[in-house]
C-alpha cells in the first residue's frame, strides 16, 4: 500500500458528507423495494438485494445501518426505522443457538440503541434501557455457550460448522461478550457453574491468535507473518488441533482477505475494550500485560500483512493466493482494478480493515508509540479515502448497494457476474454497506471533534 501521509479525518469531511447522502438514498431504496418476507438481504444481483440461505447473519447489519445513519446525521426517520425493526424482527437473533454471529446482529442493533441512549443522543426511559440491556446480556451468554474445550483446558466459541470449527471471523463478534460482561452478566452452566464471559472472551481471542493467525515462526511451510487461516479444525474427542481449513478462501494455506479483515478489526477493538476493564478483573485470566500483548501481537501482524499484500490504494483482492492473481503481476504497486479479467477485489474486506487500522493506530498513539501508530492510522485513512470515491462508492440511485465490488463466496460461485465481465464486480453486500457506514461514522466523529466511537461507549 502506498500510504498517504497527508490525509486527516477533517479533510475527508466533504467525502464523508457525500457518503451519508448516498447512504440515505440506499436505505430508502431498500425499504421501498426489498421484501423482508423473503429473509435477510445479503448481497446484490444487478443492483438489487437478494437473500441467500446459509445463516441469518446480515439482518442486524440492515437495521443497524439505519441506526448508524441516524447517529451520523441526526435524521429521526432513520432512528425510527432501525428501532422499530429491532423491536419487531430481531428477537430471535438473541436466542439463536446455531450461529457464531451474535456480535454482528445484536450489537449492531440493540447495542447501538443502548449506546446512543447512554450518550444522550436519543431519549429513552428506564424500561426501554432495561429492554436493550436484557437483550445484550442474553446474546453474549448465548454466544459464549457455543464452547469447545481444547486439549490444554482452554477453549473457543465454535462456528456454525460445528464444535470442531474455530473461525477467525468470530473475534469480531466477541463484542457481544464484551457488552454482556460490562452489564454485569454471568453465564450459568451445569450445576449452576458460574462462567465468566470475560474469561471466555480472552480464551477465544487467545486461541484464535494461536491457531488462525501466523507469525513467521516456522509453524508450517506457509507460515508468513500476519496471514490468517479462515478456520482451525480440532479433534473434538481430545481437543487437539488438527489442521487449518478455509470455507470462503481459496485454500487453508492462502489468506482470504475478509477473514484477515475480521482479525484486523476485532483485536484493536478488544484492546480498546480492555481499557475499561480493571487490572483486578484481568488478573483472573493471566493479567493485563499478557492479554494485551497477545492481542497487540495479533493486531500488528495482521495489519502489517494487509499493508504489504494489498494494492497501492488500500483495496485487496479477495484472496492473496487466488489462482489467477499472478496474471496481474505485482498488484501491490498499482491501484486495484475491480474490472480486471482474472480475480475480484473485495471492498468489504477493505472497509472492515480500514476501521481496524485506524483503531490500532489510535491505540498505539495513545500509548506513546506515535511512529507506528501514525503508520497504521494513515493506512486506514488511505483505504477509507479510496472507498469513499467511485468506483467503490455507489452513486447510481437505482442500485440498492452503497459499497460496490464486494465478494461473498467465490468458491461456491454465489457472486453475480455481469454479462460483459468474467469475474464478480459491481455488486454490494449488507456487511460491506454496514461497515462502510461504521467506518464513515468513526471518521465523522473524529472530524467533528465528537466523542470517540466505540461499540461500548458509556455502557456499563
Amino acid at each position: 500500500m502506498n500510504i498517504n501521509q497527508n490525509l486527516t479525518a477533517k479533510n475527508l469531511q466533504k467525502k464523508l458528507n457525500n457518503v451519508w447522502e448516498h447512504s440515505a438514498r440506499k436505505i430508502h431504496l431498500i425499504r421501498k423495494e426489498y421484501d423482508t418476507a423473503k429473509g435477510s438481504p445479503v448481497f446484490t444481483e444487478a443492483g438489487m438485494y437478494t437473500t441467500r440461505g446459509w445463516t441469518e447473519w446480515t439482518q442486524g447489519f440492515q437495521f443497524g445501518g439505519e441506526i448508524l445513519q441516524y447517529d451520523a446525521t441526526g435524521e429521526q426517520e432513520f432512528l425510527d426505522l432501525g428501532r422499530k425493526a429491532t423491536l419487531e424482527l430481531m428477537a430471535h437473533h438473541i436466542t439463536h443457538i446455531g450461529v457464531h454471529d451474535h456480535g454482528f446482529n445484536n450489537v449492531s442493533t440493540y447495542g447501538s440503541l443502548l449506546r446512543l441512549m447512554e450518550e444522550g443522543k436519543i431519549e429513552g426511559n428506564e424500561w426501554q434501557k432495561h429492554f436493550y440491556e436484557l437483550a445484550l446480556k442474553s446474546t453474549g451468554a448465548v454466544q459464549a455457550s457455543r464452547w469447545t474445550t481444547t486439549e490444554d483446558g482452554t477453549g473457543f466459541i465454535h462456528s456454525f460448522n460445528g464444535p470442531h470449527s474455530l473461525f477467525v471471523d468470530t473475534v469480531r463478534t466477541l463484542r457481544a461478550l464484551s457488552l454482556s460482561y460490562k452489564l454485569g452478566h454471568i453465564l450459568y452452566g451445569e450445576h449452576d457453574e458460574q462462567i465468566s464471559l470475560l474469561g471466555r472472551l480472552i480464551e477465544h481471542a487467545e486461541n484464535t491468535a494461536r491457531y488462525n493467525i501466523y507469525y513467521g515462526e516456522g509453524r508450517d511451510s506457509y507460515d508468513i507473518r500476519g496471514r490468517t487461516a479462515h478456520e482451525a479444525v480440532f479433534n473434538v474427542t481430545d481437543g487437539h488441533f488438527r489442521c487449518p481449513n478455509s470455507q470462503q478462501g481459496f485454500s487453508p494455506f492462502t489468506t482470504w482477505t475478509r477473514g484477515l479483515a475480521w482479525a484486523i478489526c476485532g483485536y484493536p477493538e478488544q484492546l480498546e475494550f480492555l481499557e475499561t476493564v480493571s487490572d483486578e478483573e484481568l488478573e483472573l485470566f493471566g493479567g493485563r500485560e499478557k492479554t494485551e500483548q497477545m492481542m497487540l501481537k495479533a493486531a500488528k501482524a495482521t495489519c502489517d500483512f494487509y499493508i504489504d499484500h494489498t494494492s497501492s490504494d488500500g483495496i485487496p483482492y479477495w484472496d492473496t493466493g487466488a489462482p489467477e492473481l499472478h496474471r496481474l503481476g505485482d498488484y501491490t504497486t498499482s491501484p486495484a482494478d475491480p474490472y480486471n479479467s482474472h480475480e475480484p477485489v473485495d471492498s468489504s474486506a477493505a472497509a472492515i480493515s480500514a476501521q481496524g487500522l485506524l483503531r490500532l493506530g489510535n491505540y498505539l498513539i495513545s500509548k506513546g508509540d506515535k511512529e507506528n501508530g501514525s503508520r497504521y492510522f494513515q493506512a486506514g485513512l488511505t483505504t477509507a479515502a479510496t472507498l469513499m470515491e467511485e468506483p467503490y462508492l455507489s452513486t447510481d440511485d437505482l442500485h440498492q448497494g452503497l459499497l460496490l465490488h464486494s465478494v461473498y463466496h467465490r468458491p461456491n460461485g454465489w457472486d453475480y457476474i455481469p454479462e460483459d465481465q468474467s469475474i464478480p464486480c459491481g455488486e454490494s453486500s449488507m456487511w460491506g454497506d454496514y461497515h462502510m457506514r461504521e467506518l464513515a461514522l468513526y471518521l465523522t466523529r473524529i472530524a467533528k471533534d465528537e466523542e470517540y466511537y466505540t461499540f461500548f461507549n458509556r455502557i456499563g
